[in-house]
């Protein structure tokens, strides 16, 4: 069973120091720690079982007692076997079974969890290459188990603050079980009505990256014309929303007539492109943008980036947030018309959500509003089994998902 150390990630009170923010979640990160539209691509049942103390005996006993008495059970976990070059493979991860102990270590404040839903993230395709210089995230380990941020339910707790049955989501391996040996990176699940897998996607990590992202990198106008690519994902799906709400004119780019159609009748968008049937990228946003492009959200890069550039409108805005068309390259593709920055005034901002960590519980809230009023949609793409986990992760290299992929561990 992996141990998670802390994220940094505080529910209470919120963490108020950028600086050990990314000190706190980078080193967590190098070992584990309301209408919706769902595509469900037979999980074991888990049973919790816990050995009982004579009655009578001082608490420390009475803990060693119960650890030692403790039920293992079987716990699947999904490793690295090696480093990857070019596009990974399945097989560059292996499904493994281990043991896990359903108790904490005698004096420990850590928490055993069972994972409900994990979270499939192409920035994770990074943390499977070696690399010679430190990223903003380390990289996995060959052999031990991979990380994710994950919806969990405590099954025990040696923490003050957890007891068995609390839901919470954080960083936590791609296993059954986790040992989350610093329970303060935990977040309690705050709104149970909705799904729990919303905690992997619009209100976890990757609805906070569309939300910052646009609204304090962006910093939209009501009235502009924002462009968002690999739009009917994760985190394009919710900024084009976040966009129409503001009151833009919003354009999204997808990898089929499908998720285009979505973008049009699910999320609102203004427009929609298929960017696999266009020959001419530069011409297919002068046609869908003939005054130009005020925000364009990043997360292709290469030649979308090219063309959005000769786009841009004066001052525009581009807020950096992935560039996955890049990802599997082993030598990344140059960006040739830089020279519109200068000339156009444009400004390109990178960001890394952890730097944003403190403002959750604000956005938190807000978008629970949405969802209640209807204002979001949420689109999930499940698989079932943490044995479909290699393969979930791969299908977000080649366009399989549709919406937010995720896995589904167990169901309550």
């Amino acid at each position: 069973m992996a141990t998670s150390r802390p994220l940094g990630f505080f529910p209470q009170p919120p963490v108020t120091s950028p600086t050990r923010l990314r000190s706190t979640l980078a080193h967590a990160l190098n070992a584990p720690t309301a209408r919706s539209i769902r595509h469900t691509r037979n999980i074991p049942t888990c049973t919790r079982s816990v050995a009982t103390s004579g009655p009578g005996a001082p608490r420390r006993e009475a803990k060693e007692a119960m650890a030692a008495a403790a039920v293992e059970v079987s716990n699947k976990r999904v490793t690295l076997k090696g480093y990857v070059t070019g596009f990974p493979a399945e097989d560059d991860m292996e499904v493994v079974t281990a043991t896990a102990r359903l108790a904490v270590p005698p004096g420990s404040a850590a928490a055993v969890v069972k994972n409900l839903y994990l979270s499939c993230d192409p920035y994770m395709r990074g943390r499977m290459t070696k690399h010679d210089e430190a990223s903003y995230v380390p990289d996995f380990v060959p052999g031990e188990v991979l990380t994710t941020f994950g919806v969990s339910k405590v099954v025990e707790s040696g923490h003050p603050g957890y007891k068995p049955g609390d839901l919470v989501w954080a960083m936590t391996g791609c296993e059954e079980y986790t040992l989350i040996t610093n329970p303060e990176s935990l977040f309690r699940i705050s709104h149970p009505e909705f799904p729990l897998s919303y905690y992997t996607g619009v209100l976890g990590m990757p609805g906070l990256t569309a939300y910052v992202g646009f609204f304090d990198v962006a910093k939209p106008k009501k009235g502009e014309y924002v462009f968002v690519s690999a739009a009917s994902g994760a985190i394009g799906q919710l900024v084009g929303q976040l966009a129409k709400i503001t009151g833009c004119y919003v354009v999204g780019s997808a990898g089929s007539d499908e998720k285009v159609n979505l973008l049009k009748t699910k999320f609102g968008f203004d427009d929609a492109f298929n960017y696999k049937k266009e020959q001419d990228l530069n011409a297919a946003l002068k046609r869908c943008f003939p005054e130009g492009i005020d925000i364009y959200f990043e997360n292709v890069g290469g030649a979308m980036l090219d063309a959005v550039l000769l786009n841009m409108r004066l001052r525009g805005r581009v807020s950096m947030c992935g560039l996955i068309s890049q990802y599997n390259l082993e030598e990344p593709e140059g960006v040739r018309n830089l020279f519109c920055v200068v000339a156009k005034r444009i400004r390109m901002e990178g960001f890394i959500v952890m730097d944003y960590f403190g403002t959750y519980g604000k956005f938190e809230e807000e978008m629970a509003g949405y969802l209640k009023e209807g204002k979001i949609t949420y689109v999930e793409d499940v698989v079932e089994g943490i044995e479909n986990t290699p393969a979930a992760l791969i299908g977000l290299f080649h366009g399989r998902n549709v919406g937010k992929q995720l896995v589904a561990v167990a169901r309550e």
